[in-house]
């Protein structure tokens, strides 16, 4: 009885190995021929030179007013308690100047996308937002950031992980320096 016991066990083994084998052939088979929908390239072919771009420009965040450029899309019964406002989530719409005054400079571009407060001791904000640039060379090219963003802190670091059009695989980081300018809040 043992020996019938071991001679099913090396058949199940080698039954299984069979199908180990195969499996990696079949793998390898597919890793040799890429399928026509998609191409693998050298990095330095796709990509070209590395450049590093820097950027100066002014964010306008208007919330309140005749024309607001953020508007409050989700909040909880619980945010009306939150001295951070916790639980509040705004899309904006916000103007990219070449100065700081809104009404006289020219507009380079606009940031898009949402923020949540999602801070419950200290206003913070996360926010995912997307830089569309649309003046000369950089028309259509954006940039985008997922960030926290501490609010109340002067200067502040984000990380920008990818852009289009000219920023194309961009990385690195932008800086914001908060403003107070003609009594209102220029970022």
């Amino acid at each position: 009885m043992g020996a019938a016991v071991g001679h099913v066990h090396v058949v199940l083994m080698l039954q299984y190995l069979s199908l180990v084998i195969v499996m990696v052939l079949l793998v390898t088979q597919t890793l040799a021929h890429e399928p026509d929908w998609g191409q693998t390239l050298p990095y330095e072919e796709m990509m070209g030179k590395a450049k590093v771009t820097r950027l100066h420009f002014y964010f306008h965040g208007i919330a309140s007013g005749k024309d607001p450029t953020s508007v409050s899309v989700d909040q909880p019964a619980s945010t009306n308690k939150s001295s951070t406002m916790f639980g509040l989530v705004v899309i904006v719409d916000d103007p990219l100047t070449e100065g700081p005054d809104l009404a006289t400079s020219r507009l380079v571009g606009r940031a898009q996308g949402p923020y949540g407060f999602a801070g419950q001791k200290k206003l913070a904000l996360i926010m995912a937002l997307t830089y569309v640039f649309t003046d000369e060379k950089f028309n259509g090219s954006t940039l985008s950031i997922l960030a926290r963003n501490p609010v109340m802190n002067p200067v502040r670091e984000f990380p920008i992980v990818g852009g289009t059009g000219l920023f194309r695989f961009a990385r690195g980081f932008a800086i914001l320096i908060k403003l107070l300018y003609f009594g209102m809040d220029l970022q």
